[in-house]
């Protein structure tokens, strides 16, 4: 079971993740478990301090689609995975399937 780290990431929108990735384990930054990917709400976080702090894990950053310079500075800092908020919603199971490399079989 994947573990993923939520980085600046609402109650709401981790209930959302939660429903659509039932097979995940979801820590926030007080957990002492290291993570297998991280998710940042890019407009709640500074993307270089997250790039810092999890130099090793793959990171999936999201934002609204109107946030293009939010989008960039992700980029720019080094995530792995950059998409707009709703992206994420309609391909969630894929898209951490393929940053964990866990359930790509089960994946649709």
């Amino acid at each position: 079971m994947p573990t993923i780290l939520l980085a600046g990431v609402d109650l709401f929108f981790r209930s959302k993740l939660e429903g659509l990735l039932p097979d995940h384990r979801f820590v926030t930054t007080d957990s002492v478990d290291p993570p297998d990917l991280v998710i940042a709400d890019i407009a709640r976080v500074d993307p270089e301090e997250v790039v810092e702090a999890w130099p090793d894990v793959p990171i999936m950053g999201f934002t609204n689609h109107t946030d293009r310079s939010g989008l960039q500075r992700a980029h720019t800092a080094g995530f792995d995975q950059v998409i707009v908020k709703s992206a994420l919603v309609e391909r969630a199971p894929e898209l951490v399937a393929e940053l964990t490399g866990v359930g790509l079989d089960s994946a649709s």
